[in-house]
């Protein structure tokens, strides 16, 4: 399973959804599906996007977590 670590990475950050918004030029509705994991797939223009806003890598922004 891919474990998608945005909300950590913000909270870290003290960044809100809104600002990260900004920052990235992604919409809210993206942003808020992603921190909510409720998106089947994440292309990598928002990838890009996130990681140059968030000053982070794929690797910190999602983990392969093994199925048990």
């Amino acid at each position: 399973m891919i474990k998608n670590n945005l909300s950590k990475i913000l909270g870290e950050k003290r960044i809100n959804m809104a600002e990260l918004s900004r920052k990235s030029g992604l919409n809210r509705t993206t942003i808020f599906q992603l921190y909510h994991n409720k998106t089947a797939h994440v292309g990598f223009d928002t990838m890009n996007k996130l990681c140059s806003a968030l000053d982070c890598n794929t690797q910190e922004l999602f983990e392969y977590v093994p199925d048990k």
